[in-house]
């Protein structure tokens, strides 16, 4: 029975009750400690300046002291006050997910009024909220890194992460939850850069080469692949630096180099080549095997991503004979675990995959030949707008249509083609729930009913949340 809007409300203050004392006394806490540390603060600067010995210490050095005030040694992170990535670090997570839930709760509370149901509990990283007994501290989780490039004193090569609301580059030791060694690598890249001379990437001047580092590891796999983005094709002691960042882990396969000359700070352009090791990297998700190429999309946490996937595979409800549309699909991965599912289950369905990006296809394309499925999975480089439209001009049938839009959403276009094709279920995963819950009510004015809508945690410590919904026609 779904709770109504008043006891909904009534919660909501509980949780923001508890989260004000907290934070107040966090702040009672913080102060003091400010106050500590201020009569603690040592004079010796000077001495720890003569011992740097080096370019490399040098930098090491410019790059720690931009972030000296905003170190807190008691914190899970050393830079969390500098960086901003995990804005609720310090929380505890049972609590991070108890705001998360009532967020979600808040949003689609009138979508979930209208059509009887209730958001479900938010899935956490190894619990569900209400879970009895002790929440984890998630750590680890995040298997893509990446950091932008600047240019130091005495050509130095800085590197980290962009400082909160700035683009000053913090630097970055270790990271808690990344991968274990991807910033390591990160770190090893420019390094290497700095001794062979490669200059870093001035935003400002638009001159230098280096720009980004990328670093993917497989999470059920030992691989790892780096991508390293220039500003043109051409480096100095090219063969050097790729063997020398090949060389930083054991678990490397491959890098590739990917040139990126325009102005903005998008990370990757238009050109990719493999400059060491294999063309992909692969990795496993729920039983399929995936090779992952440079520029493809694949999820960043890779544990969440099996919840999330399984929940939508779950609401899909596949039947002998049916024929599942996987739109924005990436390297194919939401459909292929769902075929092969099916096919485990001893149920036959032909997918239909369609994705704008030519190497994501290429890539689902391998995947389904990874995995048994050529026979059964096609794939399209399109748009998925124009190739839903010319499905329901053509009435082709789609039983089952499964959609993960980037952050803007579907457009209005696909969602009234989407209507237009009639498929029995629809699964609709999201990783902006606003523009979702935009989405969603006209799907449901379209003749649709929402049957679920399942909150996912996928970036601890943040406030992003992921979701999952399940619609069905009327």
């Amino acid at each position: 029975m779904a709770e109504s809007r008043a006891e909904r409300k009534a919660r909501r203050a509980l949780i923001e009750a508890a989260e004000g004392l907290e934070e107040k006394k966090s702040s009672k806490e913080s102060k003091s400690a400010k106050g500590k540390a201020k009569a603690k603060r040592p004079s010796s600067r000077r001495s720890k300046d003569k011992a740097s010995q080096t370019r490399s210490k040098r930098s090491h050095k410019n790059q720690v002291s931009s972030t000296r005030k905003a170190v807190d040694p008691k914190s899970p992170c050393s830079i969390m006050k500098a960086c901003g990535g995990c804005t609720a670090l310090n929380r505890p997570y049972k609590k991070q997910l108890a705001a998360k839930q009532a967020a979600m709760e808040e949003l689609f509370a009138e979508l979930c009024e209208r059509e009887g149901v209730a958001a479900d509990p938010i899935r956490g990283m190894g619990v569900t909220l209400g879970d009895p007994g002790k929440y984890p501290a998630p750590r680890g989780f995040r298997h893509k890194a990446a950091t932008p490039f600047a240019p130091g004193k005495e050509g130095a090569v800085r590197c980290g992460f962009f400082e909160r609301g700035s683009h000053r580059i913090v630097a970055v030791p270790e990271c808690p939850v990344e991968a274990p060694g991807a910033r390591q690598i990160l770190n090893g890249i420019a390094r290497e850069a700095e001794r062979l001379h490669i200059p870093a990437f001035n935003e400002d001047k638009h001159l230098g080469l280096l720009r980004y580092a990328v670093v993917r590891c497989g999470w059920r796999t030992d691989q790892i692949m780096v991508t390293l983005v220039t500003a043109q094709r051409d480096l100095p002691h090219a063969q050097e630096f790729f063997e020398a960042v090949a060389a930083l882990d054991p678990h490397i396969v491959t890098v590739a180099q990917n040139i990126n000359g325009r102005p903005g700070n998008a990370i990757l352009g238009e050109e990719t080549r493999i400059v060491y090791g294999a063309e992909c990297m692969r990795d496993q998700l729920l039983g399929c095997e995936f090779d992952i190429s440079p520029t493809a999309f694949y999820q960043t946490n890779p544990q969440q991503t099996e919840l999330l996937y399984q929940l939508a595979i779950d609401g899909m409800d596949l039947h002998q004979g049916d024929v599942l549309m996987d739109a924005y699909c990436g390297s194919g991965t939401i459909g292929l675990c769902a075929a092969k599912e099916a096919q485990n289950e001893g149920i036959g369905i032909m997918l239909l995959g369609v994705e704008r990006n030519p190497a994501g296809i290429a890539d689902a394309r391998r995947n389904a030949e990874l995995n048994g499925l050529t026979r059964s999975a096609w794939f399209m480089a399109d748009d998925a707008t124009d190739y839903i439209l010319d499905a329901a001009d053509n009435n082709e049938r789609v039983d089952v249509l499964s959609i993960d839009p980037p952050r803007a959403g579907s457009t209005p276009e696909f969602l009234e083609a989407a209507c237009a094709l009639k498929p029995r279920r629809i699964t609709y995963i999201s990783c902006n729930p606003v523009t979702q819950e935009r989405d969603l009510h006209q799907l449901l004015d379209g003749g649709y009913r929402l049957l679920k809508i399942a909150p996912v945690d996928m970036f601890p410590h943040t406030d992003h949340t992921e979701t999952v919904a399940v619609l069905e026609r009327r």
